[in-house]
């Protein structure tokens, strides 16, 4: 077994080995899986206004049953079996995008059905897993050790999207592409689940996580949390955190669910040239990890955050002066290192913000926001396109207005600067 190669069971060395593991099979499923749900709808015949309905609108699904699931965690034993559960029904939940895949129609509701259980379980299992790993990771070691997991998770990202790209074009070349994506979702089936049996043969801290699960399930009623995950949220400079957060994202999906029926069906790309340009901003992220770890060291965690998201608000604008590939790999080379640096400076924070009994909370309340910001600004973002036709000029509108509304909340990430300096 690959598992009698890792260090000694009951080592911390074996826990951050097979949870490393755990991010690269989740990360294949991301990249041969997730990453094409809006392709999908678009071969299906959705349009790009219902490719970007099923990128964001399961994600408000999932952030909302995320809220009751601190309920459950104690009741099938913690955080692990909780987060394990979780995986295994996220997992599952590719099934039927395969049977619709072979038989080549769905109805959106369909779709918006099985991407909303997707999401819940994923983003239900959240709060927890954070708890969880913050219960097992020394603090000593989160900035190398999660600089190092998600650089793993990064190219198994890559990984999988350059297979999942690579097997739909040559399906489109034989004119079957939905046989390509029903294999595509077969291995994100098959990824999560070795995902599972990882979480499975990874420990949880009984003293430590006992503290989290206490935090986690110390209301009395789904009013009494809600009311104790906002308290905990709203507070200080977290809820100014999680403001900017959320308000930055609402500006992003503007035009995030657009990008990809932008190329597809704007700019009629192949997948081999869809592949070459989203590839190249997964590859940056994963080289540049370790250099951007080191740094986040040395500035800290707040000062990352500043500036890789004062270099976000403008890069949209950079997908206007041409349509040609190379320029668009270079600005994906350019996204790829200041989303990095954002999304290690974000991971850190949640850990940083709060304490134990706290953390659940904050995470489950972030997640909410972020789902809420997410499905509000894809629907502002299809209303443009609708408006105007859905042509090159609508979505160059889209991505205008995402870099104001980004722009805009640059004086919430000052003001949560000045808290904490």
């Amino acid at each position: 077994m690959f598992f009698h190669r890792l260090p000694p069971r009951g080592s911390l060395r074996r826990d951050l080995a097979v949870s490393t593991i755990d991010a690269a099979a989740y990360s294949v499923m991301v990249g041969c899986g997730e990453t094409y749900l809006p392709a999908f709808a678009l071969a299906l015949g959705l349009g790009p206004s219902g490719a970007g309905m099923v990128a964001s609108v399961p994600r408000q699904v999932g952030a909302t049953v995320q809220l009751a699931a601190p309920f459950v965690v104690h009741r099938v034993g913690g955080n692990r079996r909780w987060v394990i559960l979780c995986v295994a029904v996220q997992a599952a939940s590719f099934l039927p995008f395969i049977v619709w895949a072979m038989r080549g129609r769905a109805e959106a509701w369909h779709l918006l059905a099985a991407a909303s259980v997707y999401w819940s379980a994923g983003m239900a299992s959240a709060p927890a897993w954070v708890a969880w790993m913050a219960g097992l990771v020394p603090g000593r070691l989160r900035t190398r050790y999660f600089a190092q997991r998600n650089r793993v998770g990064q190219i198994a990202v890559f990984v999988g999207f350059v297979m999942a790209a690579l097997l739909l074009q040559t399906e489109d070349t034989r004119d079957t592409p939905l046989i390509g994506f029903a294999l595509l979702f077969g291995v994100a089936a098959v990824a999560r689940f070795v995902s599972a049996f990882c979480l499975w043969a990874c420990r949880e801290r009984p003293r430590r996580a006992a503290l989290v699960a206490a935090g986690l399930d110390s209301a009395g009623g789904l009013i009494a949390r809600v009311r104790a995950s906002w308290r905990d949220a709203a507070s200080g400079r977290t809820g100014r955190l999680v403001a900017f957060l959320c308000c930055f994202m609402f500006g992003l999906q503007i035009a995030g669910p657009y990008f990809t029926p932008y190329m597809l069906d704007a700019l009629g790309f192949s997948y081999g040239q869809f592949l070459v340009v989203i590839a190249a901003g997964i590859l940056v992220k994963a080289v540049l990890l370790p250099a951007i770890g080191r740094l986040g060291s040395r500035l800290g965690p707040w000062r990352l955050l500043r500036y890789s998201s004062l270099t976000i608000v403008p890069l949209v604008l950079l997908w206007l002066p041409t349509a040609n590939v190379s320029w668009l790999v270079g600005v994906q080379l350019l996204a790829g290192t200041c989303w990095a640096a954002y999304e290690l400076a974000v991971a850190l924070l949640l850990f940083e913000v709060a304490g134990d009994r706290e953390r659940g909370n904050v995470v489950g309340v972030y997640n909410l926001g972020i789902a809420i910001a997410t499905v509000a600004g894809a629907g502002c973002g299809g209303l443009i396109l609708r408006a105007l036709g859905e042509t090159t000029t609508a979505y160059a509108a889209v991505f205008i207005a995402s870099c104001l509304l980004r722009a805009a909340a640059v004086p919430l990430l000052l003001r949560v600067r000045a808290t904490h300096d």
